[in-house]
């Protein structure tokens, strides 16, 4: 490392040379060069004390003696005094870096290797250390930040000043609501073989575990038995009831019997899509706290959706009009979830909109402004009936239907909406939706466009997240 322009090791050696020293023992050796390094720095210092010696021997005739030793003790001042000076070691001393900043480049390899989200704290609070996962889950978390500036659940941060007060490791679980619903177990610890603070073990590990799908899974099942209990009650005492009527007084009518069968027929499908319907719900709620993270050609999918609904489009003389629209729009998406979502939209829209009418969709590119990522808006509008204002704010609630008008004669699950608004919500997106009585409705999901990055910039900004 080169010092005031100067590289140590080359001026080591020619000062060696100066000296002669390839007679002196390695450790004497060093100690001569650091001496002849020092003296060469302060040479200026050296001639000024050695002419004020000269001019005060002239003027008081000072004995030669004292002018030599005084000389003399100058010379050996600066051959030993540290090259920095007093006043700059103080001033060192005092904004050196905490000893935590050698504990932590030992503990990151660690860190990152580590399958769960951890990080690590000052003594203070401040954020030393993150891994991969843990910004995955808190993606505000940058080092230098205050802990309380990114994890705002207070029985973490009780947690965290207890074992900052001294406390041993410590384990709390929490729960978040924003941006999704989250739960996790975090424990608290002191870096270092003890379990209280020392100054071998300067920093906080917190290292978290997610219960969120465990919790789900639970979850799952008692909605599952709730739901399907109240949404199967109603098709299953159809069929039974049918079935009695075919075993009774209706046995030897084949015309009863034909139509009976219809209806049994159409009850079985309706409780099969229904079934369908809440598992695909429960996967995507599993995964609701999972942001996904494989780039995705949005607009492959939005043609694969139309192309799969446009047999529909025809049966109802429904126009399905997709707007031009740019090929590079790229997302981090599930393919199979986004797909699902796009055709539960265009399948609502051909079923609710005007007989002989058009659907439409429509793709646009939103700019806030350079800094900001662009979004893509996918808008699925029909010129139906449209939905009634105060139905618009409950039309994502499982099993809400519309009990008015032409929609409520529509069969339906009440799940299509509620499973697009789950897959959105996991995509970290926004779904819009705006209708008025007699001019039709407009859904409309926004997703932020994925950049691939910029390879030549990385290393600079990942050098700039560095401590």
């Amino acid at each position: 490392m080169q010092k005031n322009g100067l590289d140590p090791e080359r001026y080591n050696l020619r000062m060696m040379s100066d000296a002669d020293a390839d007679g002196l023992e390695p450790t004497e050796r060093s100690l001569v060069a650091v001496s002849l390094r020092r003296i060469h720095a302060r040479r200026w210092i050296l001639a000024a004390a050695l002419l004020s010696f000269v001019f005060l021997d002239i003027t008081f005739s000072l004995p030669f003696s004292a002018v030599v030793g005084a000389i003399s003790v100058v010379t050996a001042v600066a051959a030993l005094a540290p090259r920095e000076g007093i006043v700059r070691i103080m001033r060192e001393e005092a904004v050196r870096e905490p000893p935590h900043v050698e504990a932590t480049q030992v503990v990151a390899p660690f860190l990152e290797g580590l399958p769960d989200p951890a990080l690590v704290l000052s003594a203070s609070g401040n954020i030393l250390l993150v891994n991969r996962k843990a910004i995955e889950v808190f993606e505000e978390l940058k080092p230098g930040r205050h802990v309380s500036g990114v994890i705002r659940n207070p029985r973490m941060l009780d947690a965290i000043n207890r074992v900052r007060s001294g406390e041993p490791s410590h384990t709390v679980i929490y729960s978040e609501r924003v941006p999704v619903e989250r739960h996790m177990a975090a424990t608290i610890a002191w870096v270092g073989v003890s379990d209280r603070p020392t100054n071998d073990s300067p920093a906080l590990l917190i290292s978290l575990r997610d219960l969120t799908e465990q919790e789900r899974l639970e979850q799952m099942r008692a909605d599952f038995v709730a739901y399907a209990s109240h949404e199967l009650k109603t098709p299953l005492a159809s069929v039974i009831g049918f079935i009695e009527t075919l075993q009774g007084r209706a046995k030897d009518d084949p015309e009863a019997r034909e139509r009976f069968l219809g209806i049994m027929l159409r009850q079985a499908e309706r409780m099969s899509r229904l079934i369908e319907n809440l598992l695909s719900l429960s996967r995507v709620e599993m995964r609701a706290h999972l942001k996904p993270d494989r780039p995705l050609d949005l607009g492959e999918v939005i043609h694969h959706a139309v192309q799969t609904l446009e047999p529909l489009a025809t049966a109802s003389s429904i126009s399905l009009e997709v707007q031009d629209f740019d090929s590079d729009l790229t997302v981090l998406g599930d393919r199979d979830e986004l797909t699902q979502v796009f055709q539960n939209l265009i399948h609502n829209a051909l079923k609710y909109g005007r007989e002989g009418g058009a659907v439409r969709v429509r793709v646009a590119r939103l700019r806030v402004d350079n800094r900001t990522p662009s979004r893509i808006a996918v808008t699925i509008e029909d010129d139906g009936v449209g939905i009634a204002a105060q139905h618009i704010p409950r039309l994502t609630e499982r099993f809400y239907r519309v009990s008015e008008g032409a929609a409520a004669d529509k069969n339906g699950t009440g799940l299509g909406l509620a499973i697009a608004s789950e897959v959105i919500n996991r995509h970290r997106g926004e779904l819009k939706i705006s209708s008025k009585i007699g001019d039709g409705s407009a859904f409309t999901v926004i997703l932020a466009e994925h950049r691939a990055p910029d390879f030549e910039t990385m290393p600079q900004r990942l050098s700039s997240r560095n401590l």
